[in-house]
C-alpha cells in the first residue's frame, strides 16, 4: 500500500472526479455511504448520535452521515463549530440537505455552546481532516478537550481531528478516538506512535478513488503486505545445492552473553541459507557446537572474540549479538571493515562500537544493513524527540552514506538511499524482549548469504520476523513468549509466506 502524503491525497481526489466524471460532493456522497455502513456495523443496534462538524469539507462529510445515520433509525444531533462565517461548497451543499430533515443543528459559537457529553456518548468526530495545516487552538482546542475528557466513545473520519495526515502531532490537542475510519488508504500518522495513540481501531473504507492514480503516482512511503515479501523470495530449483545459496558468517557472542549468538545462528540456519560459519570466542566454542551442529565455528580469544580472519570468503556477514564492550572493541571494528565483506549487516554491540567510532563510518560497505533499536539509533545520529524525527535523520544518513537502515520497533521502518521507506505491518508486543533482535540479524544475514538484494533482504526478513512473532504469540501468549520461541517459529512463517510450498 502506498502511503500517500496529504498533497498527494487531495490530488488523488481531484483525478477521480476528473477521470470518473463526477462532481466533488457525488465523490463526498460515496464516502459518507461508506463511513454509514462501517459505523452501522460497529454498533449493535440504533443508538444516539452526536456529530460534530467542522466547515470544511471534513465536516461536509459528516453532514452526510448524519443524513444517512438518520434515515437508517439512528438519532442524530448535529453540532458545527461555527468558527467562520461561511463553509466549503460542498459543505454547505450538505448542509441545506440535512436542513430538510429533522435532524437538529446547533451552531456552537462559543464555550458556552459545547453540549453535556457522558461515556455512553456515540460521537462522530467530523470537524478537521487532512486539510489541517496548523495545530488546534482556541475554540476548537477547547472542543476536542470537552470530547476528550466525556470519555466518550468516538468515531473519526478520515483521522482524528487535530492530527496531521503526514507530519509529527507531538504536544498538539487531538481528538482520541475509539475507531478511525481512513478513506482508501492509512495515513502516515497512523503508524507512527503519537498516532497511533489518537487512532484507535482504524477501518481503512474502499471509497472508489481512480486505481489508475494509486498505480502510477510515485510514492517513497510503502506499506508491505505478504504479497510484497512474497514477490522478492526467489524460487528454488530441484538441482540446487547447498553452494547454491550461499556461505554466511556470524560475528557474536561473549563469555556471558552466548545466548545471543545461539538466537541469531538459529535464526541463520532457518533462513534458507546454504552453510554458515561462526566466530565465537573460545569460552563459547562448546556452547555453539553442542547446541548448534548444522554450524561450523572459527574461534579466536577467550571471553570475547580476537581475530577475524577470511572474512572475504563469506557471501554474508552479520555482527553484533552478544559480542559486549571490552577495551579495544574498536579494533574488532576495524577488522571487520577493513575486510570490506560483500555484505555486511551490522546490529546490537556491533552498532554501539560503530556510534563511538564514526571514523569507520566511511569504511563500510555500500550494501550495510544497519539494525538499530531506538536508543541505537540515537546514539549513532544523536538523540531525536520522536519517531518522526528518528525517520527523517534516518533518511538523511541513508542517502549520504549509501547505507540501509532498518529501524525496529512497531511498522519497523527499511530506510534505502533512494530514499524509499517501506514500512513493516507484522509483528506484536510480545517481540518486546531481549533477543528477537539478534533473531532479525540472523534471518538478514541468512538471506543476504543467498544473494537477496539489501532492500529484498530487510522487506522479506522483516516480513517473517513479525510473522514469526505473531505466530509465536499465538502459541503462548505475547506475555509468555520468548525469543528462542520466535526463533523457532521462522519455518512455520516461512510456510504461511509461502504456501505453495507447505
Amino acid at each position: 500500500m502506498k502511503l500517500f502524503s496529504a498533497v498527494q491525497i487531495r490530488e488523488w481526489d481531484a483525478y477521480t472526479i476528473r477521470e470518473q466524471g463526477i462532481s466533488s460532493i457525488d465523490l463526498m456522497e460515496r464516502a459518507a455511504l461508506a463511513c454509514t455502513q462501517c459505523i452501522s456495523g460497529l454498533l449493535a443496534q440504533p443508538a444516539e448520535i452526536c456529530v460534530f462538524a467542522g466547515m470544511g469539507n471534513n465536516g461536509g462529510d459528516g453532514l452526510a452521515i448524519a443524513r444517512m445515520l438518520r434515515q437508517r433509525g439512528y438519532k442524530v444531533q448535529v453540532y458545527i463549530l461555527a468558527n467562520k462565517d461561511n463553509g466549503s461548497e460542498d459543505f454547505e451543499i450538505n448542509l441545506k440537505r440535512l436542513s430538510e430533515t429533522d435532524i437538529p443543528v446547533t451552531h456552537i459559537r462559543n464555550t458556552d455552546g459545547f453540549p453535556p457529553l457522558s461515556p455512553s456518548s456515540h460521537i462522530i468526530d467530523a470537524l478537521f481532516g487532512t486539510g489541517l495545516s496548523s495545530p488546534l487552538s482556541g475554540m476548537a482546542a477547547d472542543l476536542v478537550d470537552h470530547i476528550n475528557e466525556s470519555n466518550s466513545i468516538v468515531y473519526s473520519i478520515d483521522l482524528p481531528s487535530g492530527m496531521f495526515a503526514d507530519r509529527p502531532t507531538v504536544n498538539h490537542v487531538v481528538i482520541k478516538s475509539a475507531h478511525t475510519l481512513s478513506f482508501q488508504i492509512l495515513k502516515r500518522s497512523f503508524i507512527f506512535a503519537d498516532g497511533s495513540e489518537y487512532a484507535g481501531k482504524i477501518h481503512v473504507l474502499d471509497i472508489g478513488l481512480s486505481k489508475t492514480f494509486e498505480e502510477n503516482e510515485p510514492c517513497d512511503f510503502i506499506l508491505t503486505d505478504a504479497g510484497f515479501a512474497r514477490n522478492r523470495v526467489r524460487e528454488r530449483t530441484a538441482f540446487s545445492h547447498k553452494g547454491s545459496f550461499g556461505h554466511a558468517a556470524i560475528i557474536a557472542g561473549s563469555y556471558g552473553m552466548m545466548g545471543a549468538a545461539l538466537l541469531a545462528v538459529q535464526s541463520c540456519l532457518r533462513s534458507g541459507a546454504g552453510k554458515l560459519t561462526c566466530y565465537v570466542p573460545e569460552k563459547g566454542y562448546a556452547i555453539m557446537q553442542s547446541t548448534h551442529p548444522e554450524a561450523m565455528c572459527k574461534v579466536s580469544g577467550d571471553e570475547h572474540i580476537g581475530r577475524l580472519d577470511g572474512l572475504s570468503a563469506f557471501d554474508a556477514v552479520g555482527a553484533g549479538p552478544g559480542l559486549g564492550r571490552f577495551p579495544g572493541d574498536d579494533g574488532l571494528l576495524g577488522q571487520l571493515v577493513m575486510q570490506k565483506p560483500s555484505r555486511l549487516i551490522i546490529d546490537a554491540d556491533a552498532l554501539n562500537i560503530l556510534a563511538s567510532f564514526p571514523q569507520y563510518w566511511d569504511q563500510l560497505p555500500s550494501y550495510c544493513i544497519l539494525t538499530p533499536h531506538p536508543g541505537e539509533f540515537d546514539r549513532i545520529s544523536g538523540v531525536k524527540a520522536n519517531d518522526w524525527e528518528r525517520l527523517n535523520k534516518a533518511i538523511s544518513l541513508s542517502a549520504l552514506n549509501k547505507w540501509f537502515i532498518l529501524l525496529k520497533g512497531k511498522y519497523s521502518r527499511l530506510v534505502c538511499p533512494d530514499g524509499k521507506v517501506y514500512f513493516n505491518p507484522t509483528g506484536n508486543p510480545g517481540m518486546a524482549k531481549g533477543g528477537s533482535g539478534d533473531v532479525l540479524t540472523g534471518l538478514l544475514t541468512g538471506l543476504a548469504a543467498q544473494g537477496y538484494p539489501a532492500a529484498d533482504c530487510m522487506i522479506i526478513g522483516a516480513y517473517l520476523h513479525g510473522l514469526a512473532g505473531d505466530i509465536a504469540a499465538s502459541r503462548f501468549s505475547e506475555e509468555g513468549m520468548t525469543a528462542a520461541d520466535l526463533a523457532n517459529a521462522i519455518p512455520e512463517a516461512w510456510k504461511q509466506l509461502l504456501p505453495d510450498q507447505g
